[in-house]
């Protein structure tokens, strides 16, 4: 829970690098709220015929900002640009090139975007 809410209080840096961990816990708990939501919106009688209902519709707008910047810094760890999210735009093979990104590694040590958020010697192997 405490990576979702360090993602949150990041809401709008873009900058940096974040670890899988960051991103895959936020998007896990993201994941488990739309659910819940989702349930609330129908028993109360909120939910479209198509898309998300009224209350899940506005947990959805508020969280895309933190959603793109935690995917930007995600795909920063990894020693790529932001705009490697533009690949989800080519059907398919965009999807699983940016998936290989997310869950590959970070980069050991420091990139251009940043120290290691691991820690300045992680992935160096030392003998």
């Amino acid at each position: 829970m405490n990576w979702y809410i360090e993602v949150l209080k990041k809401y709008a840096v873009f900058g940096g690098r974040a670890r899988r961990k960051e991103y895959w816990i936020f998007s896990l708990i993201h994941i488990i709220v739309c659910f819940v939501l989702t349930f609330i919106d129908s028993q109360l009688g909120l939910l479209k015929d198509e898309g998300p209902g009224v209350i899940g519709g506005l947990y959805i707008l508020a969280t895309l900002i933190p959603n793109i910047a935690v995917s930007i810094r995600r795909v920063h760890d990894v020693g790529k640009s932001g705009w490697w999210l533009l690949i989800l735009f080519v059907p398919f093979i965009g999807g699983i090139l940016l998936l290989y990104y997310l869950v590959k590694d970070s980069d050991p040590g420091q990139n251009q975007y940043g120290p290691n958020p691991k820690g300045e010697s992680a992935g160096v192997n030392i003998t």
